[in-house]
């Protein structure tokens, strides 16, 4: 048996999949004719497109290079992507504006050719995903330590404003799965002020099934809770 390597991808691309798949579904189901309906869209898109903007600048920034100082040309497939990605990211604006300032009549088929823009933005970036998750992690575990990786994924972190640390947050640890949960918010605690730590347990607790929060209430244990 091979010894679990550190994964940099893992976390952050279960939280990028739950943010754009529930950003996708909400476009499917959303009223483009209910005024506070499509502003609440509309919202929830924006968030989602800056946390994946961001997750792309914070791989070009720290893994990417990482990657090509030991393994020169191994982020080609990768980089292109990323430009394919800022182009997608311009038509989803586009497709925003039209329904922010369509008029009635315009609503129906904005909010349909938004949906279909965000249904291939979504899939392509799940086939993207799993091609760093399986290349560029072979790339990344035959040239770093674990050590090294983690040390990359703390720069990453450290660089993170509180906004998107918040936002992060908000999408990692509901969708992670129990161990993960407990061992995400065992990290996060101790950078963390107790009050702020609190509101993020409770901000878990309501997106977690009384199952799962049973879970991670055994895992943390009465003292790290009420903190």
């Amino acid at each position: 048996m091979t010894t679990a390597r550190f994964d940099i991808y893992r976390q952050i691309h279960k939280a990028m999949r739950a943010s754009m798949s529930d950003a996708m579904l909400a476009a499917g189901r959303a009223d483009p004719m209910d005024d506070s309906e499509r502003d609440q869209l509309l919202a929830q898109i924006r968030g989602m497109l800056s946390f994946a903007r961001g997750h792309l600048e914070k791989e070009e920034k720290f893994v990417h290079p990482a990657m090509e100082s030991r393994a020169p040309g191994s982020t080609k497939e990768t980089a292109q992507d990323h430009l394919s990605h800022a182009h997608a990211f311009a038509d989803l604006e586009e497709a925003l504006a039209a329904l922010a300032h369509g008029d009635a009549g315009e609503r129906p088929a904005a909010a349909h050719a938004l949906y279909a823009k965000l249904a291939h933005f979504t899939g392509e970036n799940f086939l993207h995903m799993q091609v760093e998750e399986t290349a560029n992690n072979e790339v990344l575990w035959r040239t770093h330590s674990d050590d090294e990786l983690v040390a990359i994924e703390r720069a990453i972190v450290a660089s993170l404003t509180p906004q998107e640390k918040a936002y992060a947050a908000q999408w990692m640890l509901p969708f992670a799965n129990p161990q993960e949960r407990a061992e995400l918010l065992r990290l996060m605690r101790p950078a963390m002020p107790p009050e702020a730590f609190g509101g993020l347990l409770r901000m878990v607790e309501t997106r977690l099934s009384p199952a799962h929060w049973q879970k991670l209430v055994v895992a943390l244990e009465p003292p790290t809770l009420a903190a």
